[in-house]
């Protein structure tokens, strides 16, 4: 199955809340997931990076004659292809509408479990809770062996480390991963390491780092 799932995927069932059923980082989830999706393209050789920085961060262009298979990646392929752009605006042009599909896919895998309730007697609304975990659970012991074991790990699993730290969304999974001092440099190393696809990645943590930073700037003044 791991071979299966995307990295955003995994990033997401990362974020998820399985006691309260939440995401964590909603207010710049789509950055986070824009970002996922665009450095698995960078890690399959689909996009590459014009160093130069623009005023929306480095230029990305899509690798002309190859492709992905797997839908969601080809849409998101199929969006760089149409211009070059700098990647923050790729990051809200691809990950603004990921929520959705991402969440649907891990119900078709039967990680995640969505249901129709009624609230108050009158209104319906869908509520997302946790089904199959193992997955999860897989997921989780690799991000902590890299994180708290300090093991080094494969390209997938550094990206949804490097992208949780980026987020600043990490101190939230507390439960499953401790959060210490260690823990925080141990992470800040893997989202500025570059591995695997190394503009692309640079490029996206860096963006989603500063954005998130900015987000919980403003919230606090």
């Amino acid at each position: 199955m791991r071979n299966d799932t995307l990295i955003v995927e995994d990033l997401l069932l990362m974020m998820f809340d399985d006691r309260s059923g939440t995401i964590a980082g909603e207010g710049t989830l789509f950055y986070a997931l824009g970002g996922a999706v665009l450095v698995e393209l960078g890690l399959g050789g689909y996009v590459e990076v014009d160093g130069k920085q623009g005023l929306a961060g480095a230029k990305v262009r899509a690798v002309t004659g190859k492709q992905p298979s797997d839908p969601l990646l080809r849409t998101a392929h199929e969006k760089i292809a149409e211009r070059e752009r700098g990647v923050q605006s790729l990051l809200i042009a691809i990950g603004g509408d990921l929520r959705k599909p991402v969440l649907e896919r891990l119900v078709e895998r039967g990680m995640l479990r969505q249901e129709s309730r009624r609230t108050l007697g009158v209104f319906r609304t869908t509520a997302t809770t946790a089904a199959d975990t193992s997955h999860k659970e897989a997921v989780t012991a690799r991000v902590r062996a890299a994180l708290v074991d300090g093991e080094e790990p494969d390209d997938r699993t550094a990206a949804v480390a490097g992208l949780l730290s980026a987020s600043g969304t990490l101190p939230t999974l507390h439960r499953t991963i401790p959060w210490s001092g260690k823990v925080y440099r141990r992470a800040k190393e893997l989202e500025q390491r570059s591995w695997g696809a190394e503009a692309v990645n640079a490029a996206v943590l860096r963006t989603v780092a500063a954005v998130s930073t900015s987000v919980v700037v403003t919230a606090t003044t």
